[in-house]
């Protein structure tokens, strides 16, 4: 069925080659894609096309290829572990689920502390006191829509409104090798480039001409040496629900270290607040305030936003909101302070565009920044080098 598939391709006028279909018959024989056809799109796509300006006609040929085909025969169905895992949680009944109303900020901060008053034990499931496992808005490993996270992991529902634990992120590696080269051909359309300082760099154009007006006697012109004059403010959203974003976000990181001279990057949590900081490792001891960062670097900096916008919608309105501190001030605040000192600002965001409209945290960042959030694909990246290059 492949050998036809390659045939199909060809007929097309896909330039594609027998190595890169041997290529992509061993990642299927390596188990890199499973029994999804989008999956199998992503990777023969991947290993087959190697001109993103051939996607368009790649696509159509896909399409009329697997015309109602839903799935892949012949590849082996595994189910991963976290799916079994998941299945033997408790499950919740209805009457249950009805029980689990949101408290409200002021009511949920108010009977957090009568609890941590009247509780002297560890409590563990039930509805009522701090513990583990159950239904109450105060612990953790338990189900409620929106409560108070003590201490121990997350039961994977990310409906926490605040955290009470010291908790550890990590930075994102630079160094990464990137899987596509799409990031750095997006980024690339925002660079400008410009001459300056002493003339240091041989001018081949130039010296061709001044030597045949001379009658051919060699006159060598010199030029100042070429920058890039674009400068960069990443601030970018680490820890929580971009854990799942990780890889993507490496890649993007260290597609601007190579492609920006003019770089500065700074890390945050869910929202930017009155301070950020350079080492994940180091971020309880070693905070930069972000007004010094305002003061520091001037308005010709494009600045780019890296987050999934995925949090409580305290954490960007209200005061004392932030999931890890009692912030002075919201969220929204320290944001339209940034985008009041940057113009060029946008927001990229590696959560899918179909899911912004579920979730009130997206929309609000979203009309903060004045519409500019886009996904991070190949055509949001685009999009965003587009909106960062007007003039403002």
């Amino acid at each position: 069925m492949l050998i036809d598939f390659f045939l199909h391709l060809k007929a097309h006028r896909l330039p594609v080659s027998t190595r890169e279909f041997l290529s992509l018959l061993e990642g299927l024989r390596a188990g890199l894609c499973n029994h999804s056809l989008d999956d199998f799109y992503l990777w023969s796509r991947t290993c087959l096309i190697k001109d993103e300006s051939l996607y368009d006609r790649f696509d159509q040929a896909f399409g009329t290829y697997f015309n109602d085909v839903s799935s892949l025969p012949g590849l082996d169905v595994d189910l991963p572990e976290d799916w079994l895992r998941a299945a033997m949680k408790k499950h919740l009944t209805p009457e249950e689920q009805a029980r689990l109303e949101k408290l409200g900020w002021e009511a949920l901060m108010d009977t957090f502390r009568k609890r941590l008053e009247e509780q002297a034990d560890r409590h563990q499931g039930g509805s009522k006191w701090i513990g583990t496992g159950g239904s109450s808005p105060f612990g953790n490993n338990g189900t409620h829509p929106e409560g108070i996270r003590v201490g121990g992991e997350s039961a994977g529902n990310r409906t926490a409104v605040k955290v009470w634990d010291r908790r550890e992120f990590r930075n994102l590696d630079d160094g990464v090798e990137l899987g596509t080269r799409n990031i750095k051909v997006a980024l690339r359309r925002l660079r400008r480039f410009a001459r300056e300082g002493a003339a240091e760099e041989l001018d081949l154009d130039g010296t061709i001409s001044a030597t045949a007006r001379n009658a051919g006697w060699l006159d060598l012109m010199m030029r100042p040496e070429r920058h890039n004059a674009v400068k960069v403010l990443l601030f970018l959203d680490v820890g929580g629900s971009m854990d799942d974003h990780v890889k993507v976000c490496e890649e993007l990181f260290s597609a601007c270290r190579s492609e920006f001279k003019h770089l500065e990057y700074f890390y945050f949590h869910n929202c930017v607040y009155e301070t950020v900081w350079k080492d994940s490792t180091r971020r309880h001891h070693e905070r930069i305030p972000l007004m010094e960062v305002i003061h520091r670097f001037g308005p010709d900096y494009k600045l780019i936003f890296v987050g999934d916008a995925t949090m409580s919608p305290y954490e960007i309105v209200h005061q004392h909101g932030s999931i890890e501190h009692m912030n002075a001030e919201p969220g929204a605040t320290w944001l339209r302070r940034l985008l009041d000192t940057y113009p060029a600002a946008a927001w990229l965001n590696p959560e899918p565009e179909r899911l912004w409209e579920y979730r009130k945290s997206i929309d609000l960042i979203h009309q903060i920044v004045g519409g500019r959030m886009f996904p991070m694909t190949l055509d949001g990246l685009s999009r965003t080098m587009q909106s960062l290059s007007k003039k403002h």
